[in-house]
């Protein structure tokens, strides 16, 4: 097969501008070979290198706390949760496979992400996925279809993947927008247990060690992937459009264990999946961390498609398979555990102590280039991006929400919340996930959190991803500080205190000066509450380019946290319990409605300010909870988000589908009553209690600052908050639990 000619011409195709193929040329001091050329561009594309976000992402404290390493040193972050036990967490994007093909897209963006925990050698015990979409109800029917296809498939796909892998998947949010109508965004999550001692790295060392590629055969599933997913859709190329990979989670399955036991025996030097850019992102991470390189020899690498060339079994991204350096005294160990899990174990090359990737095939060298001129802090190029703050925002900023008239009906107004896709219960998706396989799911999905106990332990975690990209969009500095205050106090409402974050940020193409903006400060928001929340950044995922002529998605940063309950004793829920309990609210009262999903409903538009946030309230805010908690003060605990306390009050009184119960509700209003009812404004809880214990709630809230008022008591078969809303439970349990069913029907 005649391999294209390298220029310039073919670099830009594959995603190079000009000054990165001159610097390509200095590098070498000649001109590519094909294979190189590939190398290059996937290893210096934003999907690998992060050229275009890591000064930003450099400023989020990435270090600190409880992290056992530093953002970005291995797979995974890995947090240290006591008793020799550690917690390996990350989340990524698969959003541009699940645009092409949303079964195997979401499928292998949920394996892929379970490889980086397992490779830290931690035994993956959850999953979690945040994902938006089009609008599934909107009045274009054939935009409606296209959303329920991608939606359906991208559920059955994550369903499929972790139910045969063996792994619950406990928690998620999925949101509606017109803006993703082009564009779904598929974040996947993957939480792991390791001893502090049975950990691995990502570093490779020791020349002469023998580098092993194991599992799957290598096929041309993903090739041109990384590139692919750094260039707009419409400039995309039908010749380089990447073929779609093909996950197969009982392969993984098989994986897992044998590469456990590999780690747990000592044999094992450095260990990385095989993600995004294949070979060649694992080999060249893996040697330059190790400050060292590698000989490969691509005849060995055994192959699905006998026909591949050095260039497709370099940048395939064929799943399952992971790269192994073993010490060569034990490698005979590691073959034959992978031959007792019926598995690929091929070794390909040895380390070399020079800074090279030395690559043969077919008896020639096709590749040799140094191995730390295609990562980051080597040779790959960083870029400081040009900001404008967006025009949009004049528009937004201007609206004037007295404008919008007071609702008539109260009532209406309600069930419209409770009934949309963005509110509504989600057990239409994670109904066909096993949420309790392994039998560790102790809160189990939809409540603020889902809780994982720590067996041989007292201890549990737990777990959330969150993020409201509505306030992005209006504001980005308040929407990132927002995403990390919503999810840590959904994470304390289950009585866990958090200990730090993933995140995956998703925006349009970073060299639109305004779409850099949103990034920038979203970045900053995000980092913001991180430090004063103490919960550092164990690492994560950028994803650009996430739009396309007709759409440019809002910018996404979903957070990922972890928070720890020390005693499992002191776990706590969101629904009501007893009859006659004090409803409380913490916080203060709303009135504001930019951004809501109140203000989505009724006027149909995305329009004012973030709502304000202070960070100082928000850390008050969830150490008093914790100290309810601990002190045994209250019996549930429920944030208020989407829909305002109004909804934030329902679900209090209908998340538990076994036992519903009412409220009666009357307090004074402040401010308007659809303002103070719908708004969502920022650290706010609503708590429940007994009334001998109502005293020690407000004097402990006092001690922390905490606005504290009795709203009404836990009542009855119907929701009635003061003379405006009325409704039996009946009739509200069906509009939150059956309404995403119905728009799927």
């Amino acid at each position: 097969m005649n391999e294209p000619e390298v220029n310039l011409e073919l670099a830009k195709e594959l995603g190079l501008n000009d000054e990165e193929f001159n610097k390509i040329l200095e590098i070498l001091g000649r001109t590519p070979t094909y294979t190189e050329i590939g190398i290059y561009s996937v290893m210096w594309s934003e999907h690998c290198s992060y050229k275009n976000s890591i000064l930003q992402i450099k400023k989020l404290p990435r270090s600190g706390g409880r992290l056992l390493v530093a953002a970005g040193e291995e797979n995974a972050g890995l947090v240290d949760i006591g008793d020799n036990f550690a917690i390996a967490f990350k989340i990524e994007s698969h959003n541009h496979p699940s645009a092409i093909e949303p079964y195997q897209g979401a499928a292998t963006g949920v394996g892929g992400i379970l490889r980086d925990i397992f490779t830290m050698g931690a035994r993956p015990i959850a999953a979690l996925d945040s994902l938006r979409f089009g609008l599934i109800n909107s009045e274009d029917k054939e935009k409606s279809t296209r959303t329920k296809y991608l939606f359906e498939n991208v559920v059955k796909g994550i369903g499929d993947y972790g139910n045969c892998f063996g792994v619950p998947t406990i928690s998620g949010e999925v949101y509606f927008e017109e803006c993703y109508q082009d564009n779904p965004l598929v974040n996947a999550m993957a939480v792991g247990i390791v001893k502090h001692n049975e950990t691995a790295t990502a570093k490779a060392s020791g020349a002469g060690n023998p580098v092993f590629i194991v599992g799957s055969s290598t096929g041309k599933d993903g090739i041109h992937g990384a590139t692919f997913a750094s260039v707009e859709l419409d400039e995309k190329s039908e010749s380089k459009r990447p073929n779609v990979q093909v996950g197969d989670p009982f392969t993984e399955k098989l994986l897992l264990e044998a590469t456990l036991e590999i780690i747990r025996s000592g044999a094992v030097i450095g260990i990385q999946d095989m993600g995004a850019a294949g070979l060649t992102c694992s080999s060249s991470e893996m040697s330059a961390k190790g400050k060292c390189g590698m000989k490969l020899n691509l005849d060995l690498v055994p192959l699905r498609d006998k026909d591949m060339t050095s260039y497709d079994i370099m940048l395939s991204e064929s799943q399952e398979r992971m790269l192994v350096v073993c010490d060569k005294n034990k490698q005979e160990v590691v073959k034959e555990i992978f031959k007792k899990w019926d598995l690929n174990c091929v070794q390909i090359g040895e380390i070399i102590p020079e800074d090279r990737l030395l690559i043969y095939f077919k008896g020639k060298i096709v590749a040799d280039v140094p191995a730390s001129s295609l990562v980051l802090g080597g040779g790959a190029p960083v870029y400081k991006r040009e900001v404008k703050e967006p025009s949009y925002l004049s528009k937004t900023k201007s609206f004037n929400q007295n404008e919008v008239k007071e609702p008539k009906d109260y009532n209406s107004i309600v069930i419209k919340l409770l009934s949309s896709p963005n509110i509504a219960n989600k057990k239409w998706i994670y109904e066909q996930y096993d949420t309790q396989v392994r039998t560790n799911t102790v809160v189990l999905p939809g409540g603020d959190a889902s809780v994982i106990r720590i067996k041989k332990t007292n201890k549990a975690i737990s777990l959330k991803v969150d993020g409201n990209s509505r306030y992005v969009y209006l504001n980005p500095y308040k929407g990132g500080m927002i995403a990390v205050s919503e999810c840590a106090r959904n994470i304390v409402c289950t009585g866990a205190k958090p200990l730090a974050i993933t995140n995956c940020l998703n925006f349009g193409n970073p060299y639109n000066p305004e779409n850099y903006f949103q990034f920038a400060e979203a970045v900053r928001g995000i980092g913001d509450a991180c430090r004063k929340f103490n919960t550092p950044v164990t690492g994560g995922n950028v994803s650009f380019y996430n739009e396309s002529k007709d759409y440019s998605v809002y910018p996404t940063p979903v957070i990922g946290m972890l928070g720890l309950i020390e005693d499992l004793n002191y776990i706590m829920t969101s629904h009501f319990k007893n009859e006659n309990d004090t409803i409380i609210l913490l916080g203060k009262r709303c009135n504001h409605i930019g951004g809501s999903e109140y203000l989505k409903i009724k006027e149909n538009i995305v329009a004012g300010d973030a709502p304000d946030i202070d960070l100082d309230y928000e850390l008050n805010l969830q150490n008093l909870l914790l100290e309810l908690t601990k002190n045994r003060l209250i019996n549930s605990a429920h944030d208020i988000s989407e829909g305002g306390l109004a909804t934030a009050l329902i679900e209090s009184c209908i998340i538990n589908r076994k036992k519903a119960i009412g409220c009666e509700i009357n307090f004074n209003y402040k401010y308007r009553k659809d303002f103070e009812l719908f708004g969502e404004s920022q650290g706010r809880m609503i708590i429940s209690s007994a009334e001998n214990k109502v005293d020690n709630i407000f004097n402990i809230s006092k001690k922390y600052g905490i606005d504290c008022e009795i709203l009404g008591k836990v009542k009855g078969e119907f929701i009635k908050i003061n003379e405006e809303i009325n409704l039996p439970l009946n009739l509200a349990y069906k509009n939150y639990y059956n309404a995403l069913e119905d728009v799927l029907k």
